[in-house]
This record gives structure tokens, C-alpha cells and sequence, in this order.
């Protein structure tokens, strides 16, 4: 039994490749990633109000468990993206390579809801993982709150922090300004490796302290 949930939830389904992409326009190189990256993919589970002692969420209505059987321990995001863009409903990725496996998660958001349209804005996952150690748990009295408690799983420590009443939302909007910050000190970090001139030198370092400052802030 698969993360751990219930019997109930179980679906186990095969899925054919094809069905992601036959009859859809897509490019050719988005085609090339199920061809070249996908060995099978499985539907797991379906944990939603008829599966589950769950209620519906605003924004949630059900959540697929997805095993997706790699051919080499690399995945391409944008065949995360376009399934979720295919699929209106949330989706836990399994991803399995050679007997070990890592559980992935996007980060969804309805732009329209009455439409069931959304985008994933980014995505978290854990490591590598043996079996066992497939364990989620649904924390929640309605899917909502079960999702968002599986994204802060996966997710770890990338969405922790001090102040525990953010919202998973703004929890994901500190991630990315954290990524930001990190990417601009990097990119400062090698401009002053490189720069000759030393009243440069010290002009770039004093903007690197202001943003490890804003860094350490957050």
C-alpha cells in the first residue's frame, strides 16, 4: 500500500502514454519527454469525499496519486506542467527509478475556478526514498487543508518557518524570494571574484552584505 493511504483510495490503473498527449496539440519536443523519460505511468489513488471520510475544499475537489516509472533518474518539469495543465484536478507524483522513488507535488493555483482553470506555479519533492519510507500522511477536515499539508510535507523545510500562521500561499511566496535572493548573492558572489578594480570590490560588497541581511530576515 502505497504512502500509507487508506484501501479505499486505491485505483491502480494503468495509464497509456498516449492518452496524455493523442488527440491534444502538442509540441513534438513535449511528446519526445513521455517518450524518452516515461516507462509507465500508473493511476494509484483517488483520495476525494466518495474515497475518503473528507469533505470537499474550495479549491479542492479531489487529488490523484500518479506513479510515474522512469527510464533514468532524471525528469524533465515541463511533463509535470502539461499534465496538470490536462488534468483539472491536483496531482501526487510518484516517481520510481530502479526500486527507489521520489514524491512530488505542485504547487496549484485556480486562476478560474468556475472554469477549473489553474496553473502550477512550482513544484516540491523529497529525495530519493526506498519504499518504506513512502509515507504521507491527509492531515485535515476537508481536501484544502489536506492539500496544503501534503505540499508543507514534501516540501520540508523550504516552506518552514518561524511564523506559523502564514498561509501555505505566502509560505510559497517566501520560498521564492528566499530562491531569488540566494540566485542574486551567487551571481554577486562571482562578479567580485572577478572584478580588478577594488573601489568595485568594496562597492559590490556592501550590496552583498544589504542582501544577505534581507536574506537572513526572512
Amino acid at each position: 500500500m502505497m504512502l500509507g493511504l487508506p484501501k479505499a483510495t486505491e485505483f491502480n490503473r494503468r495509464i497509456p502514454k498516449a492518452k496524455f498527449y493523442e488527440n491534444i496539440n502538442i509540441t513534438s519536443s513535449l511528446k519526445r519527454l513521455f517518450v524518452d523519460y516515461v516507462k509507465n505511468i500508473y493511476w494509484r489513488n483517488k483520495i476525494a469525499p466518495t474515497t475518503t471520510n473528507l469533505i470537499d475544499g474550495k479549491y479542492v475537489t479531489e487529488i490523484e496519486v500518479f506513479e510515474v516509472n522512469l527510464n533514468n533518474s532524471q525528469v524533465d518539469i515541463d511533463l509535470f506542467k502539461f499534465i496538470d495543465s490536462v488534468i483539472p484536478y491536483h496531482i501526487l507524483y510518484i516517481l520510481e527509478y530502479n526500486g527507489k522513488y521520489q514524491v512530488w507535488i505542485g504547487y496549484k493555483e485556480f486562476t478560474n475556478i468556475e472554469k477549473k482553470i489553474s496553473k502550477v506555479d512550482r513544484y516540491y519533492h523529497t529525495n530519493w526514498l526506498e519504499e518504506t519510507e513512502l509515507i504521507v500522511k491527509l492531515e485535515g477536515l476537508n481536501l484544502d487543508d489536506v492539500y496544503e499539508n501534503l505540499v508543507r510535507q514534501i516540501a520540508g523545510d523550504k516552506l518552514q518557518s518561524d511564523n506559523s500562521t502564514k498561509t501555505l500561499k505566502q509560505s510559497v511566496e517566501r520560498d521564492k524570494e528566499i530562491e531569488t535572493l540566494q540566485k542574486q548573492i551567487s551571481i554577486l558572489q562571482n562578479k567580485i571574484r572577478k572584478e580588478k578594480q577594488l573601489n568595485k570590490q568594496i562597492e559590490m560588497n556592501t550590496e552583498l552584505k544589504k542582501l544577505r541581511s534581507v536574506l537572513e530576515k526572512l
